[in-house]
Parts: structure tokens; sequence; C-alpha cells
């Protein structure tokens, strides 16, 4: 079996979760780190006895490094993964790809230049219950779907924000959408496929000292003629689960963090209540207040489905592409709210 060795670059706070991810699956390896931050890149080398890399160009110039993995802030991820499509690795990337479309198109091409591969983080899709819901979307049982909507009611602190990247035009991109929606704006584009148009509004209510939204509402019509709606903030305290409503002429679903809260069908099937027993409980806290309550295992099996579609020479379903979608969203709603009026995607 081969083993993949993978170096992480960035070390804040998501680094760890990654570590954690690469430590547990049985083909990878954790062989490096590098960070800006001297004090957290020894931590987290230390923790998880690994190689302290001096620069960014150090670990992509290694032989030890099949796979980099990016967990910069979020406007800093497109350098380095130039960089390393052009020093020949392949590179799985936290969300957002990248803050804006021109940014994720350079690195797209830069892969697709090398023939590498470029892959994106959103692990809440390797969660079970995401791919039942899939599934049941997939096989018609909604009947037409009417609505699909996602709310993301987050809190965060003031302190979240001081002295941060966090809440910055330049890194974070955005707010409440671009860095804590942005998975359940993936979560109904994979459900739904395209946007057609939207609508939006949005705000800097509850935290006035960032440069960005932490409130914003989207409505929507999907290609497929539903209607849906997006709304996300950090200024919900004390914070709520995730959700994600999908409804039509034959059924509900509710996904709420990691369970099926409603799953009903006018035509029943002998799963049905199995499903509901086993995913009714939400477990761990979600991060609807702190963003480290959140389990490292989804980030594991996203990862391992990535090492594995590069080993096997297969399509990776986020690859750069399918990872792109959900910003084009959130950069169209930004366009939506700052203009006053309709976007057409699609």
């Amino acid at each position: 079996m081969k083993i993949w060795n993978l170096g992480i670059i960035g070390t804040g706070s998501i680094a760890d979760f990654h570590a954690k991810a690469v430590k547990s699956l049985c083909n990878a390896r954790l062989t490096g780190v590098y960070g800006r931050n001297e004090i957290k890149t020894k931590a987290l080398a230390e923790k998880y006895s690994c190689r302290i890399f001096k620069t960014t160009l150090e670990m992509l110039q290694s032989a030890d490094i099949d796979i980099a993995m990016i967990a910069t802030p979020s406007g800093a991820h497109v350098d380095p993964v130039v960089e390393a499509a052009r020093h020949g690795k392949h590179v799985i990337c936290e969300k957002p790809l990248e803050i804006s479309l021109e940014r994720i198109d350079r690195m797209i091409e830069a892969h697709k230049k090398s023939g590498t591969r470029l892959g994106g983080i959103f692990n809440y899709r390797f969660n079970d219950p995401v791919r039942i819901l899939k599934k049941a979307v997939e096989q018609g049982r909604f009947g037409v779907i009417t609505n699909a909507s996602v709310y993301v009611p987050w809190w965060r602190s003031d302190a979240y924000y001081d002295n941060s990247w966090r809440g910055t035009q330049a890194l974070d991109g955005g707010g409440a959408l671009m860095n804590q929606s942005i998975h359940m704006i993936d979560m109904l584009q994979y459900m739904m496929g395209p946007v057609a148009s939207l609508q939006a509004y949005m705000g800097t209510l509850g935290h006035p000292q960032i440069e960005v939204e932490d409130m914003a509402v989207a409505i929507l019509t999907f290609k497929n003629r539903a209607l849906g709606m997006i709304y996300g903030t950090t200024a919900s305290f004390p914070g709520q689960f995730r959700r994600l409503e999908i409804t039509g002429t034959k059924g509900t679903a509710i996904l709420e963090e990691n369970s099926l809260k409603v799953w009903q069908f006018a035509e029943s099937r002998d799963e049905d209540q199995a499903i509901r027993e086993k995913y009714s409980t939400i477990e761990g806290g979600g991060g609807v207040s702190d963003p480290m309550a959140i389990p490292f295992e989804p980030h594991a099996r996203n990862i391992e489905a990535f090492i594995n579609a590069v080993e096997q020479n297969k399509p990776f379903e986020i690859d750069g592409e399918e990872a792109r979608k959900s910003v084009e969203i959130i950069t169209a709603i930004y366009q939506a709210a700052n203009e006053h009026r309709e976007i057409i995607l699609t």
C-alpha cells in the first residue's frame, strides 16, 4: 500500500483538524508543516511529530511531499496553490477555494496545465445523512421540488474578530456567507444543481467593527424552477444549528447539522423508519458559536476521498470546478445586494 506524504501550509486553528484527519488515515502521513506564526507552527509540528519547513517553497520543492494541504486565510490560497502546481504537487484546499472567481480560475488553470489535481474541502458532504438525502433527490422521491433553502443562524463574539484576518475584505473576502455559510451554500447547489437567478440583502448589524457582512439573506430561483432562500449570520446569539430544507409535491426532508429531523414521503419505503431512527440525534456542537466544536472525521473522509481519486486516477467529486460553484453563488449575492438588482447566473 502506498503511503501518501502530506504537508500543511498554514498553521491556524483549522490546521489541527487537517492534521488529526491525516493521522487517522492508514495510507497517509503528515510529513511537515509551514506557517508564518512560529509558535503555532512549532506546537503543531511537535504535536504530530513532523518536520517544520522554513518556507512554502521549501515544502513544495521537497521530494518528501506528495500533496499540499492549504490552510492559510481564505484570501491567501491562490499563491501556494499555483506554486504547488508549478512544482508538480497535488493540492487539497480549505474552503473557500479563494475569495474571487478570477483567483480560483487561475488555480484551476495552473493545475490543468501541470497535470496535477486540485481538490476542495467541503467536509459536510461526507456525513451519511447528506449522502442519503442526495440519493433521495436523485431518485425523485420529492416529486417536483418546490423549495430548497439553507439557514445558518450562528453567533460569533467580538473576540472572534479581534486582531484577526477574519472579518477583513482582503483575507476573508466576505463574512457570514463566504466564511461560515459557504458549507451550506455548497450543500444547496450540490443537492439542487445550478442557481438561475437571485436577489439579496446584507448588512453588518452585530459587529460594526468588521469590514464585511454579518447578516445576509438571498432569494433564489434554480435552473430546475424550484425556489429557495439562503440565510446566514454570525449575529444571532447564542447560535442555532445549521439547516437544509427540501420540500416538494411528494416529500419533505429537513437536515439539521448531522441529523434528519424530518424525513417524510408520500410513497414510503421500508428503510425510511430506520433512517429516521438512526439519524434523529445531533452529535456535537456544530460550530454554532465555537468554530472548534466540530468533529474531524468528515475532514478525514474528504481527504481520504481525494487521495483515492489521485491514486486511482479517477474524478474527485469536489474538484476545482465543483468547489468554485459556491463562491460563484456568494459573489453573485454580494453583487445583488450591493447593486440592488437581480443577478442572472445561468
